[in-house]
């Protein structure tokens, strides 16, 4: 059986990559921050054939034990303080960690991976925020970047710290350019599952208002487990290579926030929706929007669920959610 390791398993991607790979037939181990972590338990109940490996992102020596321990053939860096909005008060974490973090991933790869006959193959998980204040339209490969944010900047500096481990070491090392994805499993800090989820408690009676910060800027939000498929071909290519990920398509947060109201049967979103300007970040990201030709050339991999099926999907599963709670 071949064998993978993911960090930020206890994230949304973690868990629909994970459950990807074991469909495929893969041995699966989860790295996982500090020995009481609190979402382990709600990781072994959803993903109990996930074999947890305890590590930090912060600590080059256990990730070459969990490294070792796992022997893996493929790692896939998924962990990062990935909520930008957060990344703007914890600048420092950030960089540790988003940033940081690669590099020490791709060392423990470098050392253990040296040990062993079978090549280790690496995923990293950038991210459209690195294109920040976009240099063109839409944004593809070689589009440069400019980042408006820690999680931006954190981000640019794993990309190109996966390019100089494939360059310097000849490690198997791949970046895929995520544009937004979503789905149930989506944190709810993050504003297309804040939507959701409100909008299912305004119409079970459970909350009268939501308040956003700027929901004009525009995003290229596709559906969370098609993406990580997109992860996985990347680690089967002859050659490691980087890829954006993306629908194409963009949609502001007020168009996200119309559809879902709608979808719930509410007409008029105007009465629960306040402006909070603490919702605001200090710099913003306008728009994105993703070129994916190369991945739909080079990997067969385009996406299929499209924005207003992403949307009905969010809600009906907050509306289950929320029903069974009540």
């Amino acid at each position: 059986m071949p064998r993978a390791l993911i960090t930020g398993i206890t994230g949304q991607d973690g868990q629909h990559l994970a459950k990807f790979l074991k469909s495929k037939g893969y041995d699966v181990y989860g790295l996982v921050a500090g020995q009481a972590n609190p979402k382990i338990d709600g990781i072994q109940e959803r993903l109990p054939y996930v074999e947890p490996l305890s590590g930090d992102l912060r600590d080059l020596t256990s990730l070459i034990a969990a490294v070792e321990q796992a022997q893996p053939d493929e790692v896939y860096n998924l962990g990062a303080i990935s909520f930008v909005a957060l990344s703007f008060k914890q600048p420092e974490l950030t960089a540790e960690i988003t940033g940081l973090g690669v590099l020490r991933v791709l060392e423990a790869i470098r050392i253990v991976g040296g040990m062993q006959n079978n090549p280790i193959r690496f995923y990293q998980a950038s991210s459209s925020e690195m294109f920040g204040k976009v240099r063109e339209v839409p944004q593809n490969e070689k589009t440069p970047f400019h980042p408006r944010s820690p999680y931006g900047v954190a981000k640019v500096f794993g990309h190109y710290t996966t390019t100089n481990y494939r360059e310097a070491y000849g490690l198997f090392a791949c970046s895929g350019i995520l544009f937004n994805h979503e789905g149930p499993l989506r944190g709810p800090e993050f504003v297309t599952r804040k939507i959701s989820k409100a909008v299912a408690r305004i119409k079970l009676g459970l909350q009268e208002k939501v308040a956003f910060g700027d929901l004009s800027t525009e995003r290229d939000w596709g559906y969370a487990p098609e993406y990580v498929e997109a992860m996985w071909l990347m680690l089967q290519q002859p050659e490691p290579d980087d890829y954006v990920i993306a629908t194409g398509e963009t949609h502001s947060g007020q168009e996200f926030l119309e559809r879902a109201f709608e979808h719930a049967g509410i007409d008029d979103w105007r009465p629960y929706v306040e402006f909070d300007e603490r919702n605001l970040r200090p710099a913003e990201v306008n728009q994105l929007i993703g070129d994916a030709s190369k991945a739909k050339s080079k990997l067969g991999w385009e996406s299929k669920v499209r924005f207003e099926e992403l949307v009905r999907i969010m809600v009906d599963s907050d509306l289950k959610a929320e029903q069974a709670h009540t």
